[in-house]
């Protein structure tokens, strides 16, 4: 198994190279619970996935109404329409607490 070392504001953080699509969603999901504005969402994020990975992401969960857009540059996990979010996989949890 290959594995990413990154340092996020100065910790090591080591990271799967290769997260599914599917991680990538869950991570955008609870990213998006911490930091609605998307420009501190996209800050933030960015140490991790790129800039595409983010874009499309965010794309796909609005697209499957997982997410809403609520003003120009405020994302909202769309909770009434898929209930909770998703569970933090154990292979991404240290990515979200460090977010």
């Amino acid at each position: 198994m290959n594995f990413k070392k990154i340092f996020y504001q100065d910790e090591l953080v080591i990271i799967m190279a290769e997260l599914s699509n599917e991680d990538k969603l869950v991570l955008l999901q609870h990213a998006i619970s911490k930091y609605e504005d998307e420009n501190t969402l996209l800050e933030k994020l960015k140490a991790v996935l790129s800039q595409k990975e983010i874009d499309r992401g965010i794309a796909t969960l609005i697209a499957t109404q997982k997410v809403r857009r609520i003003g120009p540059d405020v994302l909202q996990n769309n909770v009434s329409h898929i209930g909770e979010l998703p569970e933090v996989l154990p292979h991404i949890k240290q990515i979200v607490d460090n977010l």
